[in-house]
């Protein structure tokens, strides 16, 4: 099965930017980044079809902006004006019905006010 891995987290302050980067070990459909803060479930934070076609959580649109490039098989997520509510570890995976799928390690995000 194809491994996916994230990277690019770090610790910001708030109005900061960080770009994400999810590697597929292979060809990849449909990709969402997703996030958990603690003590909340995750949720879907961006995701992009192959053909580009993009969908954002209310609370990112026009903060976050979600791409791919088929080729290399990965998925970026350029995050800008970061807030505090945004503190999270952040995760790659399928769009989707996410029921059953392995999640790995995540790449955390921390912006300080």
């Amino acid at each position: 099965q194809v491994q996916l891995v994230e990277s690019g987290g770090g610790s910001v302050q708030a109005g900061g930017s960080l770009r994400l980067s999810c590697a597929a070990s292979g060809s990849i459909n449909a990709m969402a980044w997703y996030r958990q803060a603690p003590g909340k479930q995750r949720e879907m934070v961006a995701g992009i079809s192959r053909g580009g076609s993009r969908h954002y959580l209310d609370s990112v649109k026009g903060r976050f902006i979600i791409s791919r490039d088929n080729a290399k098989n990965t998925v970026d997520l350029q995050m800008n004006n970061l807030k505090p509510e945004d503190t999270a570890v952040y995760y790659c995976n399928l769009w989707g019905d996410i029921t059953g799928l392995t999640w790995g390690q995540g790449t955390q995000v921390t912006v300080s006010s």
